[in-house]
């Protein structure tokens, strides 16, 4: 992998990537609390009866469904490494917190929702764009409950055949060939081993 694409890619500070705590800091702040020890200490509501049982029957029975939101969604990819360079896709801005988008199902019977992930890859020409969303779907569909179907492609205008690598990164049966290739799979591992 001597022959990069782009050797010289805009790199982001990780400190200046989204995160849970920069966002509950930034939070503290504005609330004018220190922010360093305020989650541990429980915060009381006195106008909820004290003796009233917080678990409902649903936590009981184990049925509750676990949010999950964009930023876990980030949280979950932007530490992929770039199949190019020693550097994550959260670092190469090649993922971006507002270009996830969680979707909820469609009809009230159905309880699939859509997890929609635009890529923006470093350079327009970029050869292994199909390979950083194909590793962008495969770290989803093992992290996620199968109750999300995933959805990644390449944010429009990014990349000179955005129409084709989307096409390809969407057909069933192509990323199910391409996951049986070896080689490809070896390359997929090595993405991925920055994310355990």
């Amino acid at each position: 992998m001597d022959d990069k694409d782009n050797a010289n890619p805009t790199i982001l500070n990780p400190s200046d990537l989204p995160s849970r705590r920069s966002q509950s800091a930034a939070k503290a702040r504005d609330d004018g609390g220190s922010g360093l020890f305020d989650d541990l200490i429980p915060r009381y509501n006195y106008l909820s009866d004290p003796f009233d049982d917080p678990l409902s029957d649903s936590d009981v029975d184990g049925d509750a469904v676990e949010s999950i939101d964009e930023q876990e969604i980030y949280d979950l990819i932007s530490t992929i490494s770039d199949p190019e360079h020693p550097l994550s896709l959260g670092s190469l801005a090649v993922v971006n917190l507002p270009d996830i988008h969680i979707h909820p199902p469609a009809s009230p019977l159905s309880s699939i929702s859509t997890v929609v992930v635009e890529i923006t890859p470093t350079i327009t020409h970029c050869s292994l764009a199909t390979v950083i969303g194909l590793g962008v779907r495969v770290r989803l569909e093992q992290a996620l409950p199968p109750r999300f179907r995933v959805d990644v492609r390449i944010k429009k205008g990014t990349h000179s055949t955005d129409e084709q690598v989307n096409k390809q990164l969407g057909d069933k049966e192509r990323v199910a060939a391409a996951l049986e290739n070896g080689t490809l799979m070896g390359v997929l591992r090595k993405m991925l081993e920055t994310c355990e």
